[in-house]
């Protein structure tokens, strides 16, 4: 599968969030990643629909929202309706992730279930037929500028492991402390869809930075 970068724009300048989009899609940028929280499933607040409906206004890139929220089946349709073409949600947030992601489905948009780094896959063992992405995280959700947690790094070999076995075809995704430090990690050991924030957004070359990275991660080089 072909790895895609996806920048995070929690980690964006909010007071100019049109042209950091902007620069991050020139910068060649295939997703556009949108961190949903909401002060219950994790202690911060951060971004809603309404986010989503601004980031669609400015972007031609694939919207990819990240519900860390309780109750995500209730918020499903808003966040449809402002223009999200993935959406995944905690499977620790929900005890119905099949209605869950039915609903997403229904809506014409991408289902994916996210872990955290305690999570074990086997949370998803009944639902891995039907995701189109499998969202681990590397750090405790919440917050940004953490470091990368390595021991996630197994889990994502099983994602992978599992993916060839049963002949899925749902994607890997990875999100937190991903610089270029560790995206060789992820990749090597499965991963194909890496969300970046300020190994991005902290420097003053977006495109060089994305450069670098998808260096790192070409997939000839890792197998």
């Amino acid at each position: 599968m072909k790895p895609l970068i996806a920048p995070s724009i929690l980690s964006a300048d909010m007071g100019r969030l049109a042209d950091e989009i902007s620069a991050v899609e020139a910068a060649g940028a295939d997703l556009i990643h949108i961190d949903v929280m909401d002060g219950h499933f994790v202690t911060n607040l951060a971004m809603g629909p309404k986010t989503v409906r601004a980031v669609k206004k400015y972007s031609n890139l694939p919207l990819d929202v990240h519900l860390m929220i309780s109750n995500p089946l209730d918020y499903i349709d808003s966040f449809a309706e402002s223009g999200a073409d993935m959406i995944s949600f905690h499977s620790e947030a929900t005890c119905t992730p099949l209605r869950v992601v039915d609903r997403i489905r229904e809506l014409g948009i991408k289902p994916g279930i996210v872990l955290n780094p305690a999570t074990p896959v086997s949370h998803l063992y009944e639902v891995l037929e039907e995701l189109d992405y499998v969202l681990i995280l590397c750090v405790e959700p919440g917050f940004g500028n953490q470091s990368f947690r390595r021991p996630v790094l197994k889990k994502i070999n099983q994602l992978l492991t599992l993916r060839r076995e049963k002949s899925l075809t749902y994607r890997i995704e990875v999100d937190g402390g991903v610089n270029k430090g560790t995206i060789r990690d992820a990749a090597e050991a499965g991963a194909d869809i890496f969300v970046v924030g300020s190994a991005v957004f902290d420097r003053s070359n977006y495109t060089e930075e994305i450069k670098q990275m998808r260096t790192l991660i070409d997939m000839e080089k890792v197998e």
